[in-house]
């Protein structure tokens, strides 16, 4: 675009962001034809999440619906929360319940966990979310600002409708974002509310509870005593006519109906909590012998989220003001000083680390006489834990790494399983001042995440005849396949009491493990290929398993433990590169997709006794020949003596019924329409199926190269099958599997090492 068309860009945000200030009648028009803009903090919070939907994932091999809130859609993912559905879903239950006023008004949300586990990330994508929110039509959200010149009389001066506009300086706007509907009189105030919810397509009512502002009060109680002296007639129409009140709306931000407050904030609790008076003001602007509330800073955590959220981040380092919240929620209010208060809206969180329960728990032997007892009971916790989820883990070390935000929505597990294994490459300037790319091969963010997430995982309940790798496995897909057998979570007896989660090695130490292996020299050489800059998946287990010992934050204990485990990681892994490997050696040799549709194509027709249209478009029977064919050479399953003939035995016909029928959508078939097509089938659904696509051993590569000899690999001699099939194959990882020539070379060697040894 040109220099031009970002200006006009910027303008059209900025023109749909805000609208012309209004009456106070034009506002009560609006909420009454559009109730939910009226919404209470809590109402509002959750409006905002349920606006973005939700998907559906899967986590702890379970199937779960998860609000697009929480992936920051409106940032391209750059803050989302990765995992902890549970835990947010359990989140917006509570705010459902506090926005209805079910018995947990009095409550404040409690978010802890260890370190990384994505507690901060929360807060940023609340903030983003919410501002972007009140961007929208159905988000706007609204206070007051005040002008109370010319009340004595004179009315020279004054800006509004078709009067001659003078100054605006003269309007200010609530410093709390007070809500507009607190101008009304109480009992106005409620019959107004009535008939706003009677119009209400919601079963969480519009609830406004509060009063003016102390700021607010101070401009209306001004312009109401002027008007009462002036003998006015209707006068609460005078003190809220358009030259006196405006409704405006305004972008939530910190500040603007978001409050946080940072570990570092310092003063007493009463400056951390709403705000401080100001000397200077006090004595310009003393009220009637008493302290008039324009002096006051307002720029306290609770002022700040007055009308939204209050957020107190790192909650250990203000354990003392939180014993100063007890009353907030449940009372909704907080005083300026003795004489002043100030009515509260707003939904409160505390974000901490695992030290806060330590601190709330000091007194816990006290029992009845624990001074802390009424702040816990007000506390509503809820617990962020690693992620036990391989793809989740994989994304978020990406994220670390690099300054990629999308969040992956993959429809199977074959899309995620490649976005898993696929290698990164980075730009890295060197100790010699070149700038080089890096390159961590296929598998080497897989092995990383894989091996943090099974530190996180209890073995006690793994069930037997599988490891810690199984375990992990069927936390991300939910279903273990082990060719025909599929092995499923609920085949499984859990363990509702497994510390899944709670422990083992966060993202920030795998992280900062790989950020220094890519600074450092690898002691490889190849005479044209940079081996030297790429990192291989057992290059960085091996590192994250040898320098468990130079982090503080892992127990000794947790240390051997976390060694153990590293094991059955690499053999997964290797098991992982052998595939590719075995594939690319095999790609020519595979069968032909089309192959495959036409033998399905036949075996649905006579599971169902029914006819199929050949090229010529004539109706034929499936023909028996083709199914023994493919069953006998291309699966490997059957020989000549289970047919009669071309007839199948029961073996063969179980086969096609339990194999292929079955594993698909029988129904269907069975209910196809004219638009039903064999295509339209996915045959890697089927798991024999998908093992014929591409699953290959040593003794097809044996039988297909019969001079091939993997213990020449490293460096073939000219001329030979071996090298042609290198050739071959490393071409082949490039083309099929995003390997470069340097990382396939690697591999393909470290897989061929292994094989060598059992090769006679």
């Amino acid at each position: 675009m040109a220099r031009h068309d970002y200006i006009d860009a910027a303008d059209t945000a900025l023109e749909e962001t805000y609208q012309e200030p209004m009456s106070l009648a034009e506002y009560v028009d609006l909420v009454l034809e559009r109730p939910h803009l009226a919404a209470h903090a809590s109402k509002y919070l959750l409006s905002a999440i349920e606006a973005a939907g939700t998907r559906t994932v899967i986590e702890e091999g379970e199937e779960k619906e998860r609000y697009r809130f929480f992936d920051d859609p409106h940032n391209d993912g750059e803050h989302a929360i990765l995992g902890n559905t549970d835990t947010l879903n359990q989140f917006v239950d509570d705010l459902r319940s506090i926005a209805a006023a079910r018995g947990k008004d009095e409550k404040i949300i409690w978010l802890d966990g260890p370190t990384a586990t994505g507690k901060s990330e929360l807060k940023r994508c609340l903030i983003n979310g919410l501002r972007e929110y009140s961007k929208t039509d159905e988000g706007r959200r609204y206070t007051v600002e005040w002008n109370v010149a010319g009340a004595e009389g004179d009315a020279s001066g004054l800006t509004y409708g078709e009067e001659t506009v003078s100054d605006e300086d003269d309007w200010y706007e609530s410093p709390v974002q007070v809500h507009p509907l607190t101008v009304f009189p109480p009992s106005v105030r409620e019959d107004l509310l009535a008939d706003l919810n009677e119009r209400l397509d919601d079963h969480v009512p519009v609830r406004v509870e509060s009063d003016l502002d102390p700021f607010s009060r101070e401009a209306y109680d001004f312009l109401e005593e002027e008007y009462r002296r002036q003998d006015t007639d209707d006068l609460f129409s005078a003190v809220t006519a358009p030259r006196h009140l405006r409704v405006k709306n305004f972008v939530v931000d910190v500040g603007r109906g978001i409050g946080v407050l940072h570990s570092e904030d310092d003063g007493s609790p009463k400056e951390r909590l709403v705000g401080s008076w100001m000397a200077g003001m006090l004595r310009e602007l003393d009220s009637r012998g008493r302290k008039n509330p324009q002096a006051f800073s307002y720029d306290g955590v609770l002022s700040q989220g007055n009308g939204l959220l209050t957020v107190v981040e790192d909650a250990a380092q203000h354990a003392d003001l939180l014993q100063k919240l007890l009353n907030v929620p449940d009372e909704g209010a907080v005083k300026l000083d003795k004489g002043i208060g100030m009515d509260i809206d707003t939904q409160m969180i505390i974000i901490s680390n695992p030290d806060l329960e330590a601190r709330l728990n000091q007194h816990a032997d006290r029992e009845g006489q624990d001074p802390l007892k009424a702040l816990k009971r007000r506390l509503d916790k809820h617990e962020f834990d690693y992620l036990t989820n391989l793809s989740l883990e994989a994304q978020l070390l990406r994220r670390e790494l690099t300054s990629e935000t999308a969040v992956w929505t993959a429809q199977s597990w074959d899309e995620l399983e490649e976005w898993i294994r696929e290698p990164l490459r980075v730009s890295v300037r060197d100790s010699d001042a070149a700038v080089n790319e890096k390159e961590l091969a296929p598998h080497a963010i897989e092995a990383a995440a894989l091996y943090a997430v099974v530190t996180r995982l209890d073995e006690e309940d793994v069930p037997n005849g599988l490891d810690m790798v199984d375990k992990a496995l069927l936390f991300d897909r939910g279903y273990l396949q082990e060719g025909d057998d599929r092995i499923d979570m609920d085949d499984f007896d859990w363990n509702d009491d497994a510390r899944d989660g709670d422990h083992g090695i966060p993202v920030t130490y795998t992280r900062d493990i790989i950020a220094d292996l890519l600074h450092e020299e690898r002691e490889r050489f190849h005479s044209e290929l940079p081996v030297e800059h790429v990192l291989m998946p057992r290059d960085v287990l091996n590192a994250m398993a040898e320098r468990l010992g130079d982090a503080p934050v892992f127990s000794g204990s947790e240390r051997v433990e976390f060694e153990n485990q590293v094991v059955t990681v690499k053999n997964h892994v290797f098991g992982q590169q052998e595939d590719d490997v075995l594939a690319a050696i095999m790609r020519d040799k595979r069968v032909d997709e089309a192959t495959v549709e036409e033998y399905i194509e036949h075996v649905y027709a006579w599971e169902a006794d029914e006819q199929i249209e050949n090229d010529r478009g004539e109706l034929v029977d499936p023909d028996p020949l083709k199914m023994k064919v493919f069953e006998i050479e291309h699966l490997g399953r059957f020989n000549e003596s289970n047919y009669d003939g071309n007839d199948p035995d029961d073996a063969v016909e179980s086969f096609r019924t339990d194999k292929i029928i079955t594993a698909l959508n029988r129904h269907a078939w069975h209910n196809r329409d004219d638009t039903f097509r064999i295509e339209d089938v996915n045959p890697k659904e089927i798991p024999v199926i998908k093992s014929v696509l591409g699953t290959h051993d040593w003794e097809d590569v044996r039988r297909t190269f019969e001079d091939f000899d993997p213990r020449q690999w490293d460096n073939p001699p000219s001329g030979t099958e071996t090298a042609a099939v290198k050739e071959d194959t490393v071409r082949n990882l490039t083309e099929m599997f995003d390997y470069s020539e340097a990382s396939a070379e690697l591999t393909s060697r470290h897989v061929m090492s292994q094989v060598s040894y059992k090769w006679d």
